[in-house]
């Protein structure tokens, strides 16, 4: 009798099981998280070194929460491990006797809901200083009696790998898109792993099927996550061509696609172009003008990275950012989005630049010129044709291979001509395409 195939986990099944780890960059709820993941894909985990100090950046310490209690006159008046966020991330032990007064001042609460948790994320970028201290409703923190409170907060610390994934698809060419999401944000749903969960179903999908590009997922934390494995993986790094974040893509909210640094991704054009043809509504805004994630640490080690998000929703960075906001349609819709582009990228040839310098396009050795006519003379010159002197002129400066769908739609032009056109510089041994 053959053994019956396990379902997969569908994405909103992967959120809600990874939504209520307590996931701190390092930690043993970020390492449960990991464990599920490497039995959903055949996952790669890499580790860096806790005693790597890279640009000032330090790998936190192993940091989990055993004890959290504040009581008054020998009653419980909170239990922070009620919730991954019920301690501020990387909280220093204590225990003491404190005024309320004091208490308050190490009490943080979410200043636009009073019946919510805020996400107290600083410490854990500044592991070298560091306070103790609870998340907690406004509700509490006003309800709080005069007197004197005892507080324990008990840690478990040690020194471990700063630790992530990375899953690689080869494709028939060595240029890969790497796709990043964050896969810590402890307790909370949409905000990290809504996008690992994403990014799991498209990969999924492309490893069932002929690709051209390669692909690699990397689920890391965010922002010190990327920065050690662009910056200590030279080898890893130097085949990625572009990459795209995913961030926060359950919510009811509409999709956002943020562009790259100069909107040079390939990428972005083609997640614009699905978005446009499927009729999806979306909003777009240049770099950085939509969301500040780990965007900006791909475009410092020279690759693009736009991203894909449901940014701002209202629960953000709060105890309200729960499985309970988060939907199935906005999942598949952000992952067949996703998918459908991939496909669309993979569909339009790549342009890459075989020459130094310009060229005289009028030559007969190359006859390339389109005549666009002079003014002057009494010739028009409409956008249509200043739009391909356009093209011709910036064809000598192409630094980086871009798709023919990238170059049509920067001049404005059809893509079908275009390509037409760039053929013949194939043929002069000026360009490739492929």
């Amino acid at each position: 009798m053959s053994t019956p195939a396990v379902r997969a986990p569908g994405m909103r099944e992967i959120v809600a099981h990874l939504a209520p780890l307590d996931r701190a960059l390092c930690s043993s709820g970020y390492d449960r998280a990991i464990d599920y993941l490497c039995g959903l894909l055949p996952f790669d985990i890499l580790e860096f070194d806790p005693a790597d100090e890279h640009n000032g950046w330090v790998v936190p310490p192993h940091w989990d929460v055993v004890t959290a209690r504040i009581e008054h006159q020998g009653r419980l008046v909170y239990d922070g491990t009620w919730h991954p966020l019920g301690v501020i991330a990387l909280s220093a032990p204590v225990q003491a006797r404190v005024t309320r007064e004091e208490l308050r001042e190490h009490l943080h609460f979410d200043h636009r809901f009073p019946d919510a948790l805020p996400f107290h994320y600083r410490q854990q970028f500044r592991s070298w200083e560091r306070d103790w201290g609870f998340c907690v409703t406004r509700q509490l923190y006003d309800s709080l009696p005069p007197g004197d409170y005892e507080v324990t907060i008990e840690t478990r610390e040690a020194a471990r790998p700063l630790r992530m994934l990375e899953l690689r698809l080869p494709g028939e060419r060595p240029e890969t898109i790497a796709v990043c999401a964050n896969l810590d944000h402890a307790g909370v749903a949409n905000d990290g792993v809504s996008g690992v969960a994403v990014g799991v179903e498209v990969f999924r999908r492309l490893a069932s099927r002929r690709r051209r590009f390669s692909y690699a997922l990397v689920l890391c934390q965010g922002i010190i996550g990327s920065e050690y494995y662009l910056a200590r993986g030279a080898d890893r790094r130097a085949p990625v061509f572009e990459a795209l974040c995913l961030w926060m893509l359950g919510s009811a909210t509409p999709l956002a696609l943020q562009g790259s640094l100069d909107h040079r991704s390939n990428v972005e054009r083609a997640l614009a172009d699905t978005l446009d043809a499927d009729g999806i509504e979306y909003r777009q805004g240049g770099f950085e003008e939509i969301i500040v994630n780990d965007e900006y640490v791909w475009e410092a080690h020279g690759i693009p990275a736009p991203s894909l998000s449901r940014f701002p929703y209202p629960e953000y960075h709060s105890s309200r950012d729960s499985i309970d906001i988060i939907s199935e349609r906005s999942l598949a819709e952000a992952a067949d989005v996703v998918d459908r582009a991939f496909t669309r990228l993979e569909a339009t040839p790549l342009v890459r630049r075989q020459f130094a310098g310009t060229v005289c396009l009028s030559s007969p050795r190359y006859d390339l010129y389109l005549d666009l006519g002079q003014a002057a003379l009494g010739d028009s010159s409409d956008d249509a044709r200043r739009a391909w002197r356009r093209l011709m002129d910036y064809l000598p400066s192409l630094e980086r291979p871009v798709t023919v769908a990238w170059l049509a739609a920067r001049f404005g032009l059809p893509e079908a001509p275009v390509e037409q056109y760039l053929r013949r510089w194939q043929e002069k041994g000026l360009l490739s395409l492929d």
